[in-house]
């Protein structure tokens, strides 16, 4: 057998029934009307941001990446407890807006932004996380033309990367950000040209669940925006140190050491350069604050041996759960925290693997793993499912159409 990934803690059972936000999942499901459904907990969620701030230096400000989950309801909750908000588009500054945050809490960071994009952030008071020279000058370009002072920051390639992460966003060649060595001229551009200097955004890459690689990464990162600063002359009025903090969807992984990386941040912010003392700092993290409240939930429609396999075939898969399938940036595909809802903590029985409904191989949730034996109308649960999920899967492929969403 296979091993699964870590169920995340805060998750129990009833009689054998999975519960989220002390609901059972069928409870949830009946109230959906239907499955394939995400489920989020409001309560994991404050929960986290809660210990996150509990273990950072007081004074950081925390802001949420909306890219790893724009659900509407869930931004409502995020509006009452994080600082800001990062967006990678015009479509997320509407579903932002719709939630009713005001727009001066928001960056808008992405290569590619189109000039009608600029246009409405810039008219909303949207901070542009500026990713070329060319896209400044279009941003000063069109600021200039609808009369707005445009709140401008510079998103930096910086000279390092994030060890071990998941996706590396800096360090050589990438179409993300400007190449440190030209920001210091850009920096002097902007504020000649009566752009409101609004600071870096240093994101050198993601899903770290080394405690060592975040810290490191930091230190980093903080040289380096002291030396931008001296370089440019122009103070810093804020700066986005990225995120980067992992969880754990892997069997082996092991939650990141939190405590350390608020530590030794605190103690890097006893001696902060000079060029940074009046510097603002934000943390700006997506799936650690959202993805473990996360399960998706899917009903088994058929159960089926071929060649002395177990098949548990689901009425959901890879078009809601892509990265759950191995088929989201992963090079060897490893088994998801998956289990069977309506048997929860029941022992092993069986060598299964649950596919979804969808005609191609690629279409499977766990791959030969232990689980007790399952039946048709039994729940599935996929954890980990809060962020990249939803939004980030081809919720059209084959007309399948999206999976329903709630919050609890």
């Amino acid at each position: 057998m296979k091993p699964l990934g870590p169920i995340p803690h805060g998750f129990s059972a009833m009689d054998g029934i999975l519960q989220i936000g002390y609901h059972p999942v069928t409870a949830l499901v009946a109230a959906a009307g239907a499955t394939p459904l995400f489920v989020y907990s409001r309560q994991m969620v404050v929960a986290r941001i809660a210990a996150l701030r509990a273990a950072m230096p007081a004074g950081i400000d925390i802001h949420y990446a909306v890219k790893a989950n724009p659900y509407e309801p869930l931004l409502r909750v995020m509006s009452e407890y994080v600082d800001g908000f990062d967006i990678a588009s015009a479509g997320e500054l509407a579903i932002v807006r719709a939630a009713g945050i005001d727009p001066g809490r928001v960056s808008f960071a992405g290569p590619g932004k189109r000039d009608d994009e600029l246009t409405a952030a810039l008219t909303a008071g949207v901070t542009i996380n500026l990713e070329s020279e060319a896209e400044a000058e279009r941003a000063l370009g069109i600021a200039t033309e609808i009369d707005v002072t445009p709140r401008l920051a510079i998103r930096v390639n910086p000279d390092f990367e994030l060890k071990g992460s998941g996706m590396k966003m800096g360090g050589g060649a990438k179409p993300f950000g400007i190449d440190a060595e030209r920001v210091p001229a850009l920096i002097r551009r902007l504020i000649a040209a009566g752009a409101a200097w609004r600071g870096l955004h240093i994101f050198a890459g993601s899903q770290a669940l080394s405690a060592d690689a975040i810290i490191e990464a930091q230190g980093h990162t903080l040289d380096l925006a002291a030396r931008l600063t001296r370089e440019s002359g122009a103070a810093l009025p804020r700066l986005n140190l990225g995120g980067g903090f992992g969880i754990p969807y892997f069997p082996g992984d092991e939650p990141l050491d939190l405590a350390a990386v608020g530590a030794a941040l605190a103690a890097r912010l006893v001696a902060l350069p000079a060029e940074l003392a009046g510097t603002q700092l934000c943390l700006e993290l997506g799936r650690f604050l959202v993805g473990e409240a996360g399960v998706y939930l899917t009903r088994i429609i058929d159960r089926k041996a071929s060649h002395g396999e177990v098949f548990l075939i689901t009425d959901g898969g890879l078009h809601h759960q892509l990265a759950a399938s191995g088929n989201f940036g992963t090079v060897v595909r490893r088994n998801y925290p998956v289990a069977i809802a309506t048997r929860f903590g029941a022992p092993v029985e069986e060598e299964a693997s649950v596919v979804g409904c969808l005609c191609t191989p690629l279409d499977r949730l766990a791959d030969k793993a232990g689980f007790p034996r399952a039946e048709v109308g039994d729940l599935v649960a996929v954890f980990c499912a809060g962020a990249y999920g939803a939004s980030a899967s081809p919720a059209q492929f084959l007309g399948h159409g999206p999976a329903r969403e709630m919050l609890v």
